[in-house]
């Protein structure tokens, strides 16, 4: 079998530069997550080098990325926990959506556009994005702070929301009849209740199928497993990653650990193309003209993610700190608000070139805001004592 020479070194070079990139941001103790963004901005199309060869490559990677991302972040988590944890953000949900989603329909409304156009806009002004905050969690290591289940709750929220929105929007968009609208909403409501009560009272058998003492066996059942699921969750119009994250739910204890060992180094490298194709997607001509307006929405989406994050966590019961660090956590905007836009197929193009701006202000600022928000002083811990139980539950207040 011939690999294309342009392949192999575009690859190579891709991979070397995101390794330059990394360990200059963990020399200054920050994420990486900004810097492959604003790589993957130089090498798409438009950018200063674009690596045709190996955008195929680099667009199958990030799917896998993303999907990765949430499955290590779900196996922090027992399916227990998480359920009650959204069942108490119930209201968190709510003014998330109210909060979020208004700017972008004002501004759809006093730019104009029309109703379609409008409700796209609300729909990527409202949505996190998952992949970010998952790998923010896990660099900053903040996955047991008091506040993560709310950041995380929120998220998955958002993310079967979207299992909704998305086939709404894709039937007006393409003229379909309010029944049909409703249909496809109903279709996808009822995928989801499945989803979560599958995975509630059947999660531990998945558990025990996929466990091995061999950790290739384990990665390849794992790893094999939840692509099916995450394939399924897909054709049912459920968020790949919310597939992968209720598989992550399902592992608990050992078997959880042994996964997050062989995983890890797969969920690095993945992450970091998902990352820079998100980048590669954005055509740098197209930031500029709607750049003081995408600023404007920016500033305006930034602070109501934080007042969202803050009553989330607030709930949960954490400290001042800690609600300040969940409501910047939430700010990246990615992968769902480009979808929501390719979806709505409006032929004004201001709509795509101000979600563009604003998804690429948001994924880079908003992870810088995240970093240099308050940590917890340093706790000191008893001599003796009980072991900290598995997962959020064992976080301290701050």
């Amino acid at each position: 079998m011939h690999t294309p020479t342009a392949l192999l070194l575009e690859l190579g070079i891709i991979l070397a530069a995101l390794s330059v990139l990394g360990a200059l941001a963990r020399r200054f103790a920050l994420s990486p997550v900004p810097l492959y963004l604003v790589a993957g901005l130089a090498l798409g199309e438009g950018g200063l080098a674009p690596v045709p060869a190996a955008r195929e490559f680099v667009d199958t990677g990030a799917s896998i990325g993303v999907i990765l991302l949430l499955l290590i972040l779900g196996l922090d988590f027992t399916v227990r926990e998480f359920t009650a944890s959204l069942r108490r953000h119930r209201p968190s949900a709510a003014v998330d959506l109210v909060l979020n989603a208004a700017p972008g329909a004002v501004a759809g409304w006093l730019l104009g556009l029309d109703a379609v156009g409008t409700m796209a806009l609300a729909g990527a002004t409202y949505v996190s994005s998952s992949g970010i905050v998952a790998r923010l969690l896990g660099d900053l290591r903040r996955l047991g702070n008091r506040e993560t289940p709310a950041v995380l709750s929120v998220l998955v929220v958002e993310d079967f929301a979207m299992a909704g929105f998305l086939p709404l929007l894709a039937v007006t968009a393409a003229g379909g009849t309010w029944w049909q609208a409703l249909l496809a909403v109903l279709v996808a409501a009822a995928a989801v209740a499945g989803a979560i009560t599958g995975s509630y009272r059947w999660g531990h058998h998945v558990g025990r199928v996929m466990s091995h003492p061999d950790p290739e066996q384990l990665l390849l059942r794992i790893l094999g497993i939840t692509l099916i699921v995450a394939a399924l969750a897909e054709l049912i119009h459920v968020s790949a990653a919310v597939g992968a994250f209720l598989i992550g739910l399902s592992l608990t204890g050992e078997a959880a650990d042994r996964a997050r060992g062989v995983l890890a180094p797969l969920r690095d490298l993945f992450a970091a193309v998902f990352f820079l194709a998100l980048g590669m997607s954005v055509d740098p001509g197209d930031l500029l003209p709607m750049l003081p307006a995408a600023t404007a929405l920016a500033v305006v989406g930034a602070t109501t993610k934080v007042a969202a994050g803050w009553y989330a966590a607030a709930r949960e019961g954490a400290g001042r700190r800690g609600r300040l660090r969940a409501g910047t956590a939430l700010i990246a905007r990615g992968e769902f608000s480009v979808v929501i836009i390719g979806l709505a197929g409006t032929a004004d193009q201001r709509l795509g070139a101000l979600v563009t701006s604003y998804v690429m202000l948001l994924a880079v600022c908003g992870p810088v805001l995240t970093r240099f928000t308050p940590t917890r002083p340093a706790v000191a811990r008893p001599a003796q004592g009980p072991p900290a139980s598995h997962g959020p539950a064992s976080a301290v207040r701050q």
